[in-house]
Order: structure tokens, then sequence, then C-alpha cells
């Protein structure tokens, strides 16, 4: 029944809207032990709340719970040893999430249920139960990264596993772009006469021009539709790729830049043009890259801020006075993961850079020297050495790859990492 423990994003807000639900009923709690699991305990109150929870779903998913209740609590008390475990393992290893993380899931429950924040979190209160809830929240959060991390560390991935994949079916379909369109329909039908063929093939031709001037299709095809009696239609696509697409159009959409225009489209049903709104995926993957070096200076015990802001100041002036960047940032970067590079960063991809330090750098010029700057590591100065359009195709496909075969083996080890836990962990069940 429990398969997994895993959980995403979504299925913790569902899972605490229903848990909010049930709590938000009439409460038995009894506090009595059921089972000892290594140094914690379970409690009747939790295998009562489960239960609840569980019975919940299943009315509003219309399911109807399984007729043996005796095996079905034995189940959900197991499930809860198994939950133990791990949050114990989780202490052992420090993974804890702090309050503006928990809020955040909170808003997206409050969102999920038609209400503010504020008054979600009032209703919680008022019920008696806000507390508890954020700690189911937090609890659901700290499983999830906990198997994430020791699940994902037992998987391996050859690079032979990664080209089978990409040459499959289901590799090239998952690799494929995506592609958003805008699309403009003139019907024709054979009804028409020349006169209004004519009109209509004329209108055509007027929002396909305008929407190239205009770059929108959208508002092209607006003006022109406010200012004449024939019909233009049109289809909401989406997201779909080409293949998802009608014939006419995909083999069209893959070639079109970003943004562009197609001429008429002529097809049974009439003239149709569309635009390339947007694309995200495929198979080619250009990113911006920058070659930076620098200089961090990081306030201590010893340095107050004021200080490091002066110290970072003169050895910008130093730089500015010919000696070598380098050689200073081996002497003085507080950056232990670039002093011994001289401060060099290498390679930086587009978005790569804290906010701060990537504002500064996009002003500058290729071998231009900043002034000082402050990022939460520190103070800064930076210089850029060399600007590049890097082709990451294919370690982006590669990524992709890795990413769905993770993904496929992740069920699979987790349960076999948590029989392993259960396995090694002191459990008595008290009767």
């Amino acid at each position: 029944m429990y398969k997994s423990m895993r959980f995403t994003h979504s299925a913790i807000i569902l899972v605490m809207l229903t848990l909010s639900e049930s709590l938000l009923a009439q409460r038995v709690l009894l506090d009595k032990v059921i089972a000892i699991v290594d140094e914690d305990v379970v409690l009747q109150s939790e295998v009562n709340t489960r239960i609840t929870e569980i019975q919940a779903q299943a009315q509003r998913a219309n399911q109807p719970l399984p007729e043996d209740f005796e095996t079905f609590k034995s189940e959900i008390i197991e499930a809860l040893v198994i939950e133990n475990i791990q949050m114990q393992l989780a202490e052992r290893v420090s993974i804890r999430f702090d309050d503006d993380t928990i809020n955040r899931i909170l808003g997206n429950m409050a969102n999920n249920n038609n209400m503010s924040f504020d008054v979600y979190v009032n209703t919680l209160e008022n019920a008696g139960v806000y507390l508890e809830t954020r700690e189911q929240v937090r609890k659901q959060m700290t499983i999830q990264e906990l198997q994430r991390g020791m699940v994902n560390r037992r998987i391996t991935i050859t690079q032979q596993e990664i080209n089978n994949f990409l040459n499959s079916q289901m590799g090239r379909e998952m690799i494929a772009a995506d592609y958003f369109l805008e699309h403009v329909l003139i019907p024709i039908s054979t009804g028409d006469s020349s006169e209004a063929r004519e009109k209509k093939t004329a209108l055509a031709v007027k929002i396909v021009s305008d929407a190239k001037q205009s770059a929108s299709l959208k508002n092209a095809a607006s003006d022109v539709k406010n200012s004449n009696s024939f019909e233009i239609g049109g289809t909401e696509f989406g997201w779909r790729k080409a293949e998802q697409l009608p014939g006419i159009f995909s083999n069209l959409v893959t070639s079109m830049e970003l943004g562009g225009v197609s001429d008429l489209i002529e097809a049974g049903n009439g003239l149709h043009i569309i635009q390339l709104v947007d694309k995200r995926g495929g198979t080619e993957q250009f990113v911006n890259q920058t070659r930076i070096r620098h200089i961090m200076l990081s306030p201590n015990e010893i340095r107050d801020e004021a200080q490091a802001e002066r110290e970072i100041q003169q050895l910008r002036q130093r730089v500015l006075d010919g000696e070598d960047f380098a050689t200073l940032a081996r002497q003085n970067s507080d950056d232990a993961s670039s002093v011994v590079a001289g401060g060099d960063l290498d390679w930086v991809n587009e978005g790569g850079m804290p906010p701060a330090m990537e504002e500064v750098i996009n002003e500058l010029d290729v071998d231009e020297v900043s002034e000082t700057f402050r990022t939460d590591g520190g103070w800064h100065v930076a210089k850029v050495e060399g600007r590049r359009l890097q082709d990451l195709s294919s370690q982006y496909m590669d990524s992709q790859a890795e990413n769905a075969l993770r993904n496929r083996k992740f069920d699979l080890e987790l349960q076999n990492w948590l029989l392993e836990i259960r396995e090694e962990a002191f459990v008595e069940f008290i009767d």
C-alpha cells in the first residue's frame, strides 16, 4: 500500500490539504505508545490521524477502503515506523527547513484552498491545528530531501546507458523542442464567392504584413478583425512538440526563427498564419559565458566591514597601477575555490553568478576591471577576461537523459533503501 515515501511538491500540498481538513474535524488523541523505534516512538494518536487522513482521501476519490481493517491498520503502523526511522536519520545528517520555506508551502496550500495566507492560517489556528499542520509539512519536506540525497548517491548512470536512451524513441521524444504558437485562421468555404475569396485573401495578406512589422500576430489579427466583418479564428495550441502540431505546421515551425511570422498557409478550411512566440528545450543549447577573475575579502573576527572595503579598494588600485591580478588574488583572496588559480572562476554561464556580481560583470568590457562591489560572500573586485557563446547541446542532452534514467531507477532503489534502513533499525511493537 505504501510503495513509495517520495513526495513531490504538489503531492505534499494535496496530502496536507487532506490532513488539514481531517484535523479540522473532531480529533481523538490516545497517547499510547504503539512501537519503539530506535530512540523514538510511534503513538496511537499518530495512527488515528493517519487513518482519518486516508479515510478522507478515499471518500473524496470515491474509493473503498480495505475490508480487513486490522491488516490496513498494521500497514499504517509500519509506514509510520519507516517515516520515524527516516526522521531520525534526517536529524543525524542535519536536514532542516526554515520557517520561510514552510510558509511558502502553506501559502501554496492556501491558494489551493482559495484562501489568502492569513485567512488560511487563521482557519487552522481557530481549529487548534496550525502548529500541527506546520510540523506535518516540515516532516514531509524533510523526508523528501533525505530520500533524494540518500537514494541518488546509490544510483549509477553510465555513458553507455545515456547514449542508448538518447537513441531510443523515448529519448528522442524527450529532448525534442516544445513550441508555443499564435495561430490565426481566415475560414474559406466552398460556398464563398470569388469576390469573398479575394477579400479574405487580401485580409490575410494584410495580417501577415502587419504582424511582421509589429512582431505580434495576435495584435495584427485583432486590429484587422475590429475593422472587418469577416470571421477570424484560431487555435490555442499551448506548448506542443512539432509532431503534435497539425501537419501543415509541424515541418514549418522547426525552421522558423523565434518571433517569426509565417507567410500564408493554404489548407482546405482556409488561410492559416502562425507565429513562433516561444521555444524551449531541443537539441540546440547555446549559452553566453564569461571568463572572470576576482578577489574577495570577507569581513571576519580581525577585519570588520569597513576595513574589508578599504582593503579591496586598495587592491583594485594596485591592479590599475599595473600589478598582476592573479598574483594579488593568490596572496589576498578569501575565496578558497579560486585562490590557488589566482582568482580565476573559469567560464561562467549566464545566470550562474550571484545576482550582485552578475549585475556588475554584465556592464564590463573584456579586460576591464570593475569597481569594488559587495555580495553575500564579501567585498570583490573583478576582471572580465573573455566572453563567448558556447554550444552546450551535447552536455544538455546528456543531462536530460541522465535525469530521465535516474528518475526511472529512483523508485526501485528507494524501496531497496527503505528495506535496508528498516532491517537495521531497532523496532519493538507494544501490545
